[in-house]
């Protein structure tokens, strides 16, 4: 991502606060074949305080699965992978700035983290693809889990392959319009929440977090 130092998001919390909210994930491999991406959710491993599986508490660590053969294109375990979060983004028209603005640009929160993957076991791998449903599960009225036809869900597990990637370093961007006075930015939060083609409630909501707006 182009470095834009009032644009650069340094904070670990920050981070895992986008991915929390936004697990859906791209995977870059840059394999001897060639470049390979992939596309699954991911969730923050929490392990429980000195574990073994993350001796640094402040670091990120990424738990997910793939699909196989995925695992063998994306050469998992051989080298270092990228993974992509992406928050809300959306365009901003220059109709909301002052006339003398005419040039549009698009605001986007977004993370790039970079890993070794490590393979999980099979019992390892149960127990992720196990929480990834009940993540998303929670929310439900009559949450479902894999517990209901446990077999079953081990048959298919087969068909996966779990991963861990310790984040060794990560670039993450929020581009909120900081560069925008803010008479202006409170023009562009009315034009996302309001009704028109570039509306987008969750791109308003990051830039009055981004600029302080929620106190107002």
């Amino acid at each position: 991502m182009r470095h834009t130092p009032h644009f650069l998001m340094t904070d670990v919390d920050e981070v895992r606060r986008l991915i929390g909210g936004n697990p859906w994930a791209t995977i870059v491999s840059h394999t001897e074949a060639g470049l390979v991406a992939s596309h699954y959710p991911f969730l923050l491993e929490t392990p429980a305080p000195g574990g073994a599986t993350d001796p640094d508490p402040d670091g990120l660590v990424l738990v997910s699965h793939v699909g196989r053969p995925d695992e063998v294109a994306h050469e998992l375990g051989r080298h270092e992978v990228l993974v992509v979060f992406q928050g809300p983004h959306g365009y901003v028209s220059p109709a909301w700035y002052p006339p003398e603005q005419f040039v549009p640009t698009w605001n986007h929160v977004t993370a790039h983290c970079w890993g070794t993957p490590e393979i999980l076991s099979d019992e390892e791998n149960f127990r992720v693809l196990g929480e990834l449903v009940d993540h998303f599960e929670r929310v439900m009225p009559e949450p479902v889990s894999l517990e209901v036809d446990e077999e079953t869900a081990r048959r298919m597990a087969k068909g996966t392959v779990g991963i861990r990637i310790r984040v060794t370093r990560f670039d993450a961007r929020a581009k909120l319009s900081q560069n925008k006075a803010p008479e202006v930015v409170d023009r562009i939060v009315a034009g996302l929440r309001g009704d028109g083609p570039y509306a987008s409630p969750a791109l308003a909501d990051e830039m009055e977090r981004a600029h302080g707006l929620e106190a107002r």
